[in-house]
């Protein structure tokens, strides 16, 4: 598990970008909004929670 985690790591790949990646994705299907929101990584994630109904705002 280490080597997995370790490699990622120096990749450049965080839990945060993925997690964007993957909601920007779902929401708009295109690779360069996908790119932009995975380069801000937890900042969209947090934008993308409070914004949306049933977000963590309520």
């Amino acid at each position: 598990m280490t080597v997995v985690r370790t490699d990622a790591a120096r990749a450049g790949i965080g839990l945060g970008s993925a997690i964007a990646v993957a909601i920007s994705w779902s929401l708009h299907q295109s690779i360069i909004w996908a790119a932009i929101h995975g380069f801000f990584g937890w900042f969209y994630v947090v934008y993308y929670a409070f914004t949306r109904p049933g977000g963590l705002s309520g």
